[in-house]
């Protein structure tokens, strides 16, 4: 009995060495995997190849990976981040999906708030609202008209349901009061190629995908979803839906890394310090804003602030989706 006691003392005092090690050390030669729970080439994706780059020198010249892992609204890969070892080396980069997944999926395999460390916003991606390059409409006040006459004539495309694409497009038919058909796809890829194709006419979708289609005039934008117009040159003279009329008209789509419920404190603020010098860096700034994005400034980068933005952005979208009745599960 007083040998298995000892034993069992022993193993525990190895444990804790090993985790203090661990947070000494971190990342002690080992690589870093970022897990995008969307496919590869997409928005979020682009964003988590910029900030990998980016987090390379602030962690001592650690190899930082991206791994995607899509599927079912990004909940695949989040579940599969809640599931990991604790220990710093897999972290999760996920959108404003974060904070709509609690109420598009009623059955989730995790709690957004509890199962998951907060380790800062990265940034802010501005949408915007385009349209088939044939659509009639020339600005946005003859695109009003068209689909105040057509309605549900008038098509709107998006890449899946509960995704930003699609939550954007409830918000500005629920601004303009006017209900259009939805055509959902498997990602946001195939959805502009047939906009383009002039198969769909309309989309509401991120700068990171629409600055170069709109900058080749592959399609027609309307509108950006922000309060204050945009820097980056394909976007600087495209306005605001706020100030063309739909009043307060506000989304973003906020990407935020985490990382698994009980990484230790100081591997935590390794990451988070390291999150910080990233997004002062000159080059992932330039990298983000060449997409339209804006890097985060503010004190969101702050874990605890981080946290609770994203449980106002929970409480927020709840109410949208909870309104127009549409569940993923």
């Amino acid at each position: 009995m007083k040998s298995s006691l000892r034993l069992t003392a022993i193993a525990l005092a190895t444990a804790t060495l090993s985790l203090t090690a661990t947070a000494e050390n971190f990342p002690a030669g080992k690589s870093v995997t970022i897990v995008v729970p969307f496919t590869a080439g997409g928005p979020t994706d682009r964003v988590a190849r910029d900030l990998a780059e980016a987090l390379r020198q602030p962690l001592g010249g650690a190899t930082v990976l991206v791994e995607n892992v899509a599927g079912a609204g990004s909940t695949i890969g989040s579940a599969k981040v809640a599931r990991a070892n604790p220990d710093g080396y897999t972290l999760l980069l996920n959108h404003i999906g974060m904070s709509t997944m609690p109420s598009l999926y009623r059955k989730l395999p995790f709690d957004v708030l509890n199962d998951f460390e907060f380790l800062g916003i990265v940034n802010d991606v501005p949408m915007t609202v385009i349209g088939r390059p044939d659509l009639p409409a020339k600005n946005f006040a003859e695109l009003r008209d068209l689909i105040n006459k057509d309605k549900e004539k008038i098509n709107i495309g998006h890449s899946g349901l509960g995704s930003a694409g699609h939550l954007c497009g409830l918000m500005f038919q629920s601004a303009l009061n006017v209900p259009m058909t939805p055509v959902p796809y498997k990602g946001a890829a195939p959805a502009i190629t047939d906009l383009m194709g002039g198969t769909i006419d309309l989309m509401c979708d991120q700068t990171t995908n629409t600055s170069s289609q709109i900058e080749g005039k592959k399609v027609k934008a309307y509108g950006v979803t922000t309060l204050q117009k945009l820097k980056s040159p394909a976007l600087k003279d495209l306005e605001t839906l706020d100030a063309s009329g739909l009043k307060d008209f506000n989304v973003t789509v906020w990407h935020g890394l985490y990382a698994p419920k009980g990484t230790p404190a100081d591997v935590l603020a390794k990451i988070n310090t390291a999150l910080k010098a990233a997004v002062k860096d000159p080059s992932f700034i330039a990298k983000q804003e060449g997409l339209g994005a804006v890097v985060v400034a503010d004190k969101r980068v702050e874990p605890a602030e981080h946290k609770k933005f994203v449980a106002k952005e929970i409480e927020s979208w709840g109410k949208v989706i909870k309104a127009n009745g549409q569940f993923a599960d």
